[in-house]
Order: structure tokens, then C-alpha cells, then sequence
């Protein structure tokens, strides 16, 4: 299942960052901005329980999250959209995979991992700005599935359809929410029109 988000403010800070010209300060500031959006409406998918509060007027039904989080940023890019999720969801706990593309084979080759624990009632939400060949997102899955858990979400800025169907096919129960649907990869693996190189322009590296 595929959600792609929509809306004019949101639209707005998409053209902010997907302009080559935009300064690496007002790039982050979107990209946060955007992420609240996503991280909002991700977390409307949490598995949820009733709950019984007191007001100070009477006694009323709520929905309340059911479990635990772990949002999973992918290291060094995924890291740009985790404050948004952490604004809302201040009860999460963290867990880290760190992989890089072989730009020969467009392969993600694990360097980095750091998960805290899970049981039955984890929800795990996985964040990369990009979901292009779907590779490292794949492979984080991947990394996920054995673990104790009850859902899996992914979390992305920008996707190419190449990448949702990658996940799609490797895991098909796995929600992926997206703030936008690009054309397609070009010849090396990046999304078109997309944005460029996410982490590059969220850090200021070349």
C-alpha cells in the first residue's frame, strides 16, 4: 500500500527543494517542514487501543498508540527527516542502519547498525528522503523482518515508482508514505526529476 501526500503548502516546500539554487539552511527548513507532513500523516497508521481519561467534566473514550515506536532512520540522509517524527511521536525510540550505494552496482552494502529492542507491539518506521531503486530500503526491511514486531512503515520525501515496487514486491504488507511521485530513475540510479543527492544537500557535502 502506497500513500502519496498532497497539498499546496506542501507543494510549495517541494519546489523549494528540488530547486538546484535553493542554500543548504533553506533546504533543511523545507525538508522539516515537509517532514511534518509526512511524519503527521504516517503516524495516522500506528496500530491504536481505546483508553479511558477523566475530564474535568466526565469520563470519555480515546484512541491512544498501541505499543511501542522505533523510528529508523537510514544513515547518513534518513537522519534529516527524524526531528519531524520525534516532534510528534516524543515517545519513540531510535534505531540506526547505516548503508551506502555501490555506485557501480547501485547495491546498498551494510556499514552501521544500531537497533534498540522490539516485541509483539512494535511498530517500525523506516525514513530516507529518497526511495529510488529501493535497494537500501529493501535491505533495511530486510534487517526488520525477523525482529519481533507488529507493522511495518516506511517513511520517504521522494519515490520512483521503481523503488515503491521494489518494497511492494519484497514487502508487500509494508505502508509506504511519500510526500511525492517522481517519473523515474535515470541510468544511474537517480530520481528523476527528484532533487539530487538528499544527503549531499541536507550536509552541505559534494
Amino acid at each position: 500500500m502506497t500513500t502519496i501526500l498532497s497539498g499546496t503548502a506542501l507543494s510549495h516546500d517541494l519546489a523549494i527543494i528540488r530547486s538546484r539554487d535553493t542554500h543548504v539552511d533553506v533546504f533543511r527548513a523545507a525538508v522539516h517542514r515537509i517532514g511534518l507532513h509526512i511524519a503527521a500523516e504516517t503516524l495516522k497508521y500506528l496500530p491504536s487501543k481505546q483508553h479511558h481519561v477523566d475530564t474535568p467534566l466526565e469520563t470519555t473514550t480515546v484512541d491512544v498508540i498501541d505499543g511501542n515506536v522505533v523510528v529508523v532512520p537510514i544513515l547518513r540522509a534518513g537522519m534529516g527527516l527524524l526531528e519531524p517524527f520525534l516532534a510528534l511521536c516524543p515517545g519513540a525510540s531510535v534505531g540506526f542502519i547505516g548503508l551506502k550505494r555501490n555506485e557501480e552496482t547501485l547495491q546498498p552494502n551494510e556499514y552501521y547498525r544500531n537497533l534498540p529492542p522490539s516485541d509483539a507491539s512494535t511498530t517500525f518506521i523506516v525514513i530516507d528522503p529518497m526511495l529510488a531503486t529501493g535497494g537500501s530500503m529493501v535491505a533495511t526491511l530486510d534487517l526488520l523482518r525477523p525482529l519481533p514486531h507488529q507493522r511495518l512503515l516506511v517513511a520517504c520525501l521522494i519515490g520512483a515508482p521503481e523503488g515503491v515496487h521494489a518494497v511492494d514486491d519484497a514487502h508487500p504488507d509494508a505502508h509506504i508514505i511519500i510526500a511525492a511521485l517522481d517519473r523515474e530513475l535515470n541510468d544511474v540510479g537517480y530520481i528523476v526529476p527528484g532533487l539530487g543527492d538528499a544527503g549531499d544537500r541536507l550536509f552541505g557535502t559534494t
